[in-house]
């Protein structure tokens, strides 16, 4: 698994970690029970301090994406949000609001905005099944 980060782009680092790592598991490229990259070395390889890696990895833990076993580390949880159905439309939601209101600034049209919307569904389900077909080989 690949992180890369944006010191520029006002995002908390923890954040684009959780981002990123949500984003593995969502696509196939990270599986369930798949162990994550330890703490220290994650963030030598970034080159953070050790505790924005911890934040991030708590945060995960904190949102069912992981979980922590003492002694063997972090590893990818299965695909089951420990949030109700209505927490978790309420959380898309709040990040569709966010896309909205950047599109807003950013003067993109309605039309456009829900076509992006709709190729970068498609792009992503494409990725998924591409990781999909790599697993069974």
């Amino acid at each position: 698994m690949l992180i890369q980060l944006n010191f520029k782009s006002g995002k908390p680092v923890y954040l684009q970690v959780v981002d990123q790592v949500k984003a593995a598991a969502a696509s196939g490229a990270l599986r369930a029970g798949e162990p994550l990259p330890s703490i220290r070395p994650l963030a030598e390889q970034l080159r953070v301090n050790r505790n924005t890696v911890a934040k991030a990895y708590t945060e995960l833990e904190g949102q069912g994406v992981i979980e922590t076993i003492a002694g063997r580390g972090c590893f990818l949880k299965e695909n089951n949000s420990p949030f109700r159905k209505d927490i978790r439309l309420k959380m898309v939601a709040e990040e569709i609001d966010a896309a909205i209101v950047q599109a807003h600034h950013l003067r993109v049209e309605n039309e456009d905005f829900l076509d992006l919307v709709k190729e970068r569904l498609e792009v992503f389900e494409q990725t998924n099944k591409a990781n999909e077909a790599r697993a069974k080989e």
